[in-house]
């Protein structure tokens, strides 16, 4: 006989939304807009060639899927070298800025100034320059994605903390101390938020670059799909360049959590107390 008092199973509760996973929410929005888009189209009755369905779309990557492989590695290719590049200079140039007051004043506004000329506009001038091989493309990505890292490294570098830069000297550390044990440290978060920026620009840099001259890469898919009036083969290359730069986003995470453990981790706690509330 069951004692009248006897604790009943407790039911495992809901998880709150401010529990879920971080790739859950944007998931589950993705989903719901795609699924919206497809009823709308299909209720309207909108043509092919002016808003394809999301399953028309899916469709047209599944019957080309081999092309657009092709075409998706050079541009990749292109994105990644350029993107390494990038961050050379950028870095390069952080180094320098944070170095010298007299150079950071001379730099900096040059730096910024670089960024105000259109790639459309420099990337028909590298190809009279330089060609058409893969350099003038290459030179796009790099141009896009030195100045967030030159300028977010510029930041960390010159806010550390002074406290830190004063207790390193009082025990007798010299600038390289200082540099490897302060400087380096602090300005780590900074870099790979320059650097997760300059990735996600990277993929459009070089389809900007093909655009302009190239044999081969999304760029010019999207081209010829343009030309021949195939949008959904357009919105198929649309949603490749999207996947391959989140992955590119998500390769400088897994950089900057092996490189900078204790920010991943401050993230961590930052995430747990919001989700608590103000309450």
């Amino acid at each position: 006989m069951t004692h009248p008092q006897e604790a009943r199973p407790s039911r495992a509760r809901p998880r709150s939304p401010a529990t879920w996973p971080p790739w859950l929410p944007p998931l589950l929005l993705l989903v719901a807009l795609l699924v919206v888009w497809e009823v709308a189209v299909r209720l309207a009755d909108v043509p092919d060639y002016v808003l394809p369905a999301p399953s028309e779309v899916a469709g047209a990557l599944a019957a080309n899927i081999g092309v657009v492989a092709g075409h998706t590695l050079a541009t990749v290719t292109t994105a990644g070298i350029g993107l390494l590049v990038g961050t050379a200079v950028g870095t390069g140039l952080a180094l320098a800025m944070a170095a010298s007051a007299v150079v950071r004043a001379a730099l900096y506004p040059l730096v910024v100034v670089s960024q105000s000329i259109p790639m459309v506009v420099l990337a028909p001038l590298f190809v009279v320059w330089l060609g058409f091989g893969p350099l003038p493309r290459v030179l796009v990505v790099a141009l896009v994605s030195f100045f967030p890292v030159a300028v977010a490294t510029t930041t960390g570098l010159t806010t550390a903390d002074r406290d830190q830069v004063d207790l390193v000297r009082a025990m007798g550390g010299d600038r390289r101390d200082v540099t490897r044990h302060v400087l380096v440290p602090g300005a780590l978060p900074s870099v790979f938020t320059g650097l997760k920026v300059a990735a996600s620009y990277a993929m459009f840099a070089a389809v900007v670059g093909e655009w302009i001259g190239a044999s081969s890469g999304l760029g010019l898919y999207l081209e010829r799909s343009r030309a021949s009036f195939a949008t959904d083969q357009m919105f198929a290359a649309v949603v490749v360049i999207a996947l391959v730069s989140v992955a590119l986003v998500g390769v400088v995470f897994a950089l900057e959590r092996a490189a900078a453990p204790w920010r991943v981790a401050e993230r961590a706690r930052e995430a747990s107390a919001r989700s608590r509330g103000p309450w």
